[in-house]
């Protein structure tokens, strides 16, 4: 029987703490970022505010109390991008030799345009901790999981006999892992398709059809592809879960908190005033779109949507100017 602490209570968080606890056979600790947020959700045993409808398992042990770290052989860190690093502070003096860390975040850290098992090993190395850390990434609606829904995600790292530990603890009848090497790979997928499902959001907000999506969807794709090879991805991953598979999902589900904002914003609402509406959750998207164009700026890769995504968040531009200086470039070859 493994231990294992899911580090941040979110949607996503309580999603996969529900899904390892269906699956049987660990100790499930979901830590929230305070003692007041964790009360919230242990207890009416549901998280209300992330994913209500779905009651908390009296087994999952429900915590703010980051001395829960000391005891998990499998911590999964689901903490959003702008608050890892706070996170790991807390958390690093129970931090213990021989724990592995699961990276599910979705997301590239702002100004130092790090990922986010980036930002954990940078974080433990100068406190002298040297722990395997890994990116878990793939087409994952928080609500499907939560609901049992057959999902299928990847789990990467640098040793392979870790990711099939990883593979064998978390797989279940309703979510089924793939292992993979390529951590960069994974990740920047994850990470980056946010970005193009705002702009999948804006071509629907304005009105834009199927064909629009679809051309977004996979010229995206080698945007994502360009930049993940640039900084050492292999590009047979983003065609896998993590890449094709991830994108796909969030430029056409509903759920897509990133497509959501694209569209309000091609609706013609104002960013505050949308990020406001989601009531605390979180849209990746938002500050990865200015991190990508920092890694690309690094790596002098040519990232046309991803730039007019950052004039529209940003600078305030008309996505409808925005999308028709995407039609005039000037003309390429596909490959």
């Amino acid at each position: 029987m493994s231990r294992i602490v899911v580090l941040g209570s979110g949607a996503w968080g309580t999603a996969i703490a529900l899904s390892l606890h269906r699956r049987g056979g660990h100790q499930i600790t979901l830590m929230a970022h305070s003692p007041e947020a964790a009360r919230e959700i242990a207890e009416p045993r549901e998280n209300i505010l992330f994913l209500p409808g779905f009651p908390i398992p009296d087994e999952i042990v429900v915590t703010g109390d980051e001395a829960a770290i000391a005891e998990a052989q499998i911590i999964v860190s689901v903490v959003p991008s702008e608050f890892l690093r706070p996170t790991l502070a807390r958390i690093r003096p129970h931090l213990q030799l021989g724990q592995f860390i699961v990276s599910a975040t979705k997301g590239v850290e702002d100004r130092t345009f790090l990922r986010m098992t980036q930002v954990i090993s940078e974080t433990l190395e100068k406190a002298g901790l040297l722990l395997s850390i890994g990116a878990f990434s793939g087409p994952s609606f928080a609500l499907e999981v939560a609901q049992g829904q057959p999902t299928a995600v990847t789990v990467a790292f640098s040793d392979p006999q870790i990711a099939a530990l990883i593979q064998q603890e978390f797989s279940s009848a309703t979510l089924r892992l793939y292992t993979s090497t390529d951590v960069i790979g994974v990740e920047l997928g994850g990470a980056l398709k946010n970005v193009i499902a705002i702009a999948a959001g804006i071509a629907a907000g304005v009105g834009l059809g199927h064909n629009s999506t679809a051309a977004l969807i996979t010229r995206g794709i080698a945007e994502i592809t360009r930049l993940a090879v640039a900084c050492g991805g292999r590009r047979e991953t983003l065609a896998g879960l993590s890449g094709t598979g991830d994108l796909v999902l969030t430029c056409t589900g509903s759920l897509s908190r990133n497509r959501t904002v694209g569209q309000a914003l091609g609706e013609g609402r104002k960013l505050p005033e949308i990020l406001e509406s989601l009531g605390g959750k979180v849209a990746e998207g938002v500050l990865t779109t200015r991190a990508a164009l920092g890694l690309a700026l690094r790596h002098k890769i040519e990232m046309p949507i991803t730039e007019q995504m950052e004039l529209i968040l940003n600078e305030g531009k008309d996505p409808r100017e925005a999308i028709k200086e995407l039609m005039l470039r000037p003309g390429k070859h596909e490959l």
